[in-house]
């Protein structure tokens, strides 16, 4: 009897999730994204969403669910059914900075929500006005220090990785630059196309086609390897500021509780759907690159972010009401 209950403990798991893999999904799938409506994470996820669909085979339907700091998409995403009918699109800003600039945080991520991994990485790009004379960050920084308060630098939002990525640049260069929060990036970059602020930093994914048609000016990238879409444009780590490191992700993921069966069958799925030809073109064209793995690896690299920039966040004083 022994043996025959432990070869049921073996076997009985798997046979319980492979009678899952083929039941799920038997209805579409809603992926909530916690910003609007063309912004940079809705690109990237309405790609993914297709993709998903097409291994799931079922549809995926985008829900976008703007508002407080990205957190209440997290927040609709943590209450829903863990059935593996509602995932969450969720970006670094929604997992790793947004918890940190709101007194208080509607959703845990790491108690609420669960893993299904990660879809891009990318980075970020510090841009000059045109018209401004800078044309490598030296230059900036050298400006800065001569001149304290004198350079502003748009983000586009208060809050959002462009703007927690400067103010880690700021700490660590030793300079003094305004911020100028803006509601939405393309108000802040048109601000800096025209020269009403000579500073930004700004995900590829809005950034790229801007500096491609030379309405701004890239100096450097925030990663610590120069970017395959723009390999002439140096790392800040290349333009003297050793050790600097912001880059962007997003990834997926679902309520806690969610049965670790359908996790599995996600993540296989979704890592499928990232990597094909269809979504991996389409990703490299708006400026990031396709990175997948385990549930593991993702939620390793969101705990080590989070206290990464909790600490940037705690020194720069940001906070959302």
């Amino acid at each position: 009897m022994r043996y025959m209950a432990g070869i049921c403990g073996i076997f009985l798991p798997a046979l319980l999730a492979t009678a899952v893999d083929a039941a799920y999904p038997e209805r579409p799938v809603r992926m909530i994204v916690p910003q609007a409506v063309g912004a940079s994470t809705d690109n990237v996820a309405r790609i993914v969403a297709v993709e998903l669909a097409r291994e799931l085979g079922q549809q995926v339907v985008v829900d976008n669910r703007p508002g407080g700091a990205l957190q209440l998409g997290m927040e609709l995403t943590a209450k829903a059914a863990p059935d593996g009918y509602t995932i969450g699109y969720a970006p670094i800003g929604a997992l790793a900075i947004g918890p940190h600039l709101v007194a208080k945080p509607t959703v845990n991520a790491m108690r609420e929500l669960a893993p299904v991994g990660q879809t891009i990485t990318g980075h970020m790009m510090v841009l000059a006005a045109p018209k401004s004379p800078f044309r490598s960050m030296r230059e900036v920084i050298d400006y800065a220090k001569q001149n304290p308060g004198k350079l502003f630098n748009a983000s586009s939002s208060n809050g959002s990785p462009g703007h927690i990525g400067f103010e880690l640049l700021k700490t660590m260069t030793g300079t003094q630059i305004v911020h100028v929060p803006y509601k939405g990036g393309p108000a802040a970059i048109a601000d800096l196309m025209s020269g009403q602020v000579q500073l930004m930093m700004e995900g590829l994914n809005s950034a790229s086609g801007h500096v491609k048609a030379g309405r701004v000016r890239g100096l450097a990238v925030t990663g610590l390897k120069r970017s395959p879409v723009f390999p002439e444009v140096p790392t800040l780590v290349e333009a003297g500021v050793a050790g600097y490191e912001a880059t962007t992700w997003h990834g997926v993921v679902a309520p806690a509780g969610t049965p670790r069966a359908i996790i599995t069958v996600l993540n296989a799925k979704l890592n499928q759907a990232v990597n094909s030809k269809a979504a991996s073109e389409r990703i490299f064209a708006l400026g990031s690159e396709p990175l997948t793995g385990t549930p593991e690896e993702f939620w390793k690299l969101v705990r080590s972010d989070s206290a990464k920039w909790a600490e940037v966040i705690k020194r720069a004083g940001a906070k959302i009401d």
